[in-house]
């Protein structure tokens, strides 16, 4: 009786380790928030990138545009790029830059909806479990920041990466900076699950646009340049299952480039606060359509047939705008 006993429990404890073992593997997987289209079907948001800076280096006046231009379009969320809180991300769940930075900075009736955001190269130099934490959303609705997820609307499925564990130097070549790696214990493994991870959710998405949203760039002539880490490992899965749109901060600038192997669009939307007036790469620059050194942000009209994206300046002028069709050629 007593070894029936004990070969019950041994097989108990088993299942157990096993049924945990499969709760784990499938808890990892990302995260998916729904967010309906409006009535008509359509879809409009804005991508702003690296920001965070207690209003100043122009970031109010961008804030300014962003809720007059989001008020105009009647945006259903806001994106982030990206460096949400500068220099060194936040200290804590409390720290008061999250509310002087954001709360206090997006003011506008048109801001008020939700914003989905990624982590950048500066978030991770701080507390980056901070802006994970549901704690903040207490605070302020409006924050939901992961590490990477996935935010469905039927009409676009938009793949937030997290990009800051690809680059090899952040590990290799710190240069005084401290970095939070909670999380991450293993730089291979993480990577390449992710990896695993957005290969699937982009060949089984059904969606009409298939929009992918990172910090780093894939290709930028500004002061990084490409990410040779993402052009590598990234974007061969990007190309291979019809993206139409890759989305990114990092460089403080506005750009647009297409891919000269796919219908992809690279699109740089990183001038939310302080930006760097002539810093540009002089190599590289194929495929290039559009660079702007200065501040400013970006809006997307999704429709089933139809996207336009379009770049502002600090003012609110229109800088530049891509109109794309579905099945058809893009114009520019």
């Amino acid at each position: 009786m007593a070894i029936w006993y004990k070969k019950s429990m041994a097989l108990s404890l088993l299942f157990a380790i096993a049924f945990g073992l499969c709760f784990f593997f499938t808890s990892a997987e990302l995260q998916r928030f729904e967010h309906p289209t409006k009535s008509d079907g359509s879809l409009s948001f804005l991508v702003l990138g690296d920001w965070g800076r207690r209003g100043a280096f122009n970031q109010s006046q961008v804030a300014y545009q962003m809720g007059r231009i989001g008020g105009k379009l009647d945006i259903d969320f806001v994106v982030s790029t990206g460096d949400n809180f500068y220099d060194n991300g936040l200290t804590g769940e409390e720290d008061t830059a999250f509310e002087e930075s954001f709360s206090r900075i997006y003011r506008a009736k048109s801001l008020q909806k939700q914003w989905y955001s990624v982590l950048g190269n500066h978030d991770y130099r701080g507390n980056a479990e901070a802006q994970l934490s549901p704690l903040l959303r207490k605070i302020d609705s409006r924050w939901l920041c992961l590490r990477s997820f996935i935010v469905n609307s039927e009409l676009a499925e938009i793949l937030f990466v997290d990009t800051t564990p690809f680059v090899k130097a952040y590990f290799t070549e710190s240069e005084g900076h401290t970095y939070d790696w909670r999380g991450i214990h293993s730089r291979k493994a993480y990577t390449a699950n992710l990896l695993k991870d957005v290969e699937s959710v982009l060949k089984e998405s059904t969606a009409k646009w298939k929009i992918v949203v990172g910090h780093h760039a894939i290709r930028s002539v500004g002061h990084h340049g490409d990410t040779k880490e993402l052009k590598t490992r990234l974007l061969p899965i990007l190309q291979a299952n019809n993206v139409d749109f890759y989305m990114n901060g990092h460089d403080h600038c506005l750009e647009h480039i297409s891919d000269t192997d796919s219908p992809i669009q690279f699109l740089t939307s990183g001038a939310g606060s302080k930006a760097w007036r002539g810093d540009i790469k002089g190599h590289n620059k194929e495929g290039l359509n559009f660079f702007y050194d200065g501040q400013g942000f970006m809006s997307v009209q999704l429709t089933q047939m139809d996207a336009e994206i379009v770049f502002y300046d600090v003012f609110g002028k229109i800088l530049h705008r891509l109109s794309t069709r579905k099945h058809l050629h893009s114009s520019i």
